[in-house]
């Protein structure tokens, strides 16, 4: 008797005694091929590790069956009942799961590369660590789904309901989620690289560290989301609506290959992007009256705290810093990407704490941008380097603010720093008016 004969013999005595068969013979491996299970009552059968292979099971009644870890590589779950089956560690790619009602089902750590679940229900359901890329889940409703850790590469999620979704540290490159409802889903983590989010809604949605390089963010409406410590390398952010209702803190504007620059908003991030790397915009934009301010320093992971510190208070008195890490290493020249920063803030505030780079930067600032506020700081137990004190003779640099913690720095952050940079861009500005005016 063939194989597929002698498990159709047992499979018709049902589930009860399909089931104690496999326990009385677990060495027995199950390679089921050409067997019609189109319509069949499949209900609580064990059909773990089973290869499963392209089989139809298309119409039949897979109530509470147990695929775990089975091959299940191109097989037609169409108009099936699949209330509590587990598919966890199978292999369903390129399986057809569209238009189900699959709420009750786990998918584990499953294999769902290239399948098709378009429109079907997944509400709630795990799909954690699972292999999704490809995976087709065109107006799915994946409500409160888990994909933890979840690869969902090249994936199709448009129009999907992703609402309260778990998507930590989950893999979306190059996916497609426009016009998908993100709304108060956990983004922390999840890599977004490349992804087209155009006209996606991530109201009250935490992207807290996700990373966005290149990704279409047209349209996108983030009303009351939190975008804190984000990558937005190269992002694309026309018309984004209720912007000015999220959480933007740090998301920084550079490459992994590059020293951290970070703003504070994303449209501004986009803008910067641009500007440093095109010269024909930089060319055309003499001065930009701001609330950007540009903050040097060598932050070492001791000193983080300082730089944590005035990006606060900075953002409390709304001010959009852009903060230049040096600590940071690079081998090509960064002057010039500097440079242009200074063009863009209204004054400079250079912690020379410790300094290293920050001499050669200052160098370039100082003299081509005289009418520019340098406010430095430095600790109250350290010296100036010392070529500092040739910049005396420039008037746009102020005596450096001495302090002995960051609670004085930020006591003293009005009166010590950001009034006097303040007035002597007044000061500044009112001798060149002076000036001007005798030759009218």
């Amino acid at each position: 008797m063939s194989n597929n004969q002698c498990l159709v013999d047992i499979l018709k005595k049902g589930s009860g005694y399909w089931n104690s068969w496999r326990l009385e013979n677990p060495e027995k491996k199950l390679i089921v091929g050409n067997i019609n299970f189109r319509g069949q009552d499949l209900n609580g059968l064990d059909l773990q590790g089973a290869n499963l292979n392209g089989i139809d099971f298309s119409g039949a009644n897979l109530r509470e069956i147990n695929l775990q870890q089975a091959n299940l590589f191109q097989a037609d779950f169409r108009e099936t009942s699949l209330e509590d089956v587990d598919f966890s560690s199978s292999n369903l790619t390129n399986a057809y799961l569209n238009n189900l009602d699959l709420r009750g089902t786990k998918f584990l750590a499953a294999q769902l590369d290239g399948a098709n679940l378009q429109k079907s229900n997944l509400q709630g359901v795990n799909l954690e660590r699972t292999l999704s890329r490809g995976t087709n889940f065109y107006e799915a409703n994946l409500e409160k789904s888990h994909f933890y850790q979840a690869a969902l590469h090249q994936a199709d999620l448009s129009f999907a309901k992703l609402n309260s979704a778990n998507l930590v540290q989950a893999g979306l490159i190059r996916s497609d989620l426009s016009n998908s409802d993100l709304s108060e889903a956990d983004l922390t983590e999840a890599e977004l690289v490349g992804a087209w989010l155009r006209n996606t809604k991530f109201c009250k949605a935490n992207l807290t560290r996700a990373k966005l390089l290149n990704s279409q963010l047209s349209e996108a409406d983030f009303a009351k989301a939190t975008l804190v410590d984000c990558w937005v390398y190269g992002i694309s952010a026309w018309e984004i609506k209720n912007l000015d209702t999220a959480t933007q803190k740090n998301l920084i504007i550079t490459r992994d290959d590059e020293p951290i620059i970070t703003v504070d908003d994303l449209e501004i991030a986009q803008f910067i992007h641009i500007l440093l790397s095109n010269q024909k915009i930089r060319r055309v934009i003499d001065t930009i009256t701001s609330k950007v301010v540009l903050i040097l320093g060598r932050f070492t992971s001791e000193r983080k705290a300082i730089l944590d510190a005035l990006r606060e208070e900075l953002r409390n008195r709304n001010y959009s810093s852009v903060v230049f890490d040096f600590e940071k290493p690079s081998e090509r020249d960064l002057t010039e990407t500097v440079s242009t920063l200074a063009h863009l803030s209204r004054f400079v505030i250079a912690d020379i704490t410790d300094a290293k780079s920050i001499p050669q930067e200052l160098q370039r600032i100082i003299p081509s941008l005289p009418s520019l506020p340098i406010q430095p700081i430095i600790l109250d137990s350290q010296h100036e380097y010392a070529m500092f004190r040739d910049f005396g003779a420039y008037r746009s640099v102020l005596p450096p603010h001495r302090y002995q913690c960051i609670e004085q720095l930020i006591v003293s952050l009005d009166e010590k720093v950001i009034a006097p940079a303040l007035e002597r861009a007044q000061e500044i500005a009112k001798q060149r008016r002076d000036f001007e005016a005798h030759f009218k």
